[in-house]
């Protein structure tokens, strides 16, 4: 059985986690709002370098650190995802839902595209 490396947005999440530390006092610590914490955490938003930069320090650790245990297939939500959490005309579940059918279609077409 194969272990699924965890993308960095859930090493955060349990990081702060495991400090037993609600996410809107880490969020208000780092200096950014609840709501893009947890997209970040989510997966749903990458963080920019200055984010990642403070999430670190208020984990004791480092974004290099971070970076690492989240390995190297971690990549920052496509475009479309990010549009999505970006959008303030959808509601909390609308961005969910739209999130959900387009990571579907995604898993779809990479199924049936052919290898070759």
């Amino acid at each position: 059985m194969s272990s699924v490396q965890p993308g960095l947005g859930e090493i955060i999440r349990r990081r702060r986690e495991l400090a037993e530390v609600p996410i809107r006092r880490f969020a208000s610590m780092v200096g950014i709002s609840g709501p893009y914490l947890s997209q970040i955490e989510r997966g749903l938003r990458a963080p920019s370098d200055r984010v990642l930069q403070a999430i670190a320090g208020s984990l004791r650790t480092t974004a290099d650190a971070l970076r690492s245990e989240a390995g190297p297939e971690w990549d920052p939500p496509p475009a479309v995802l990010a549009a999505i959490a970006a959008d303030p005309r959808l509601s909390a579940r609308q961005r969910q839902a739209l999130t959900e059918v387009y990571l579907a279609f995604v898993a779809t077409a990479d199924v049936d595209r052919p290898r070759g």
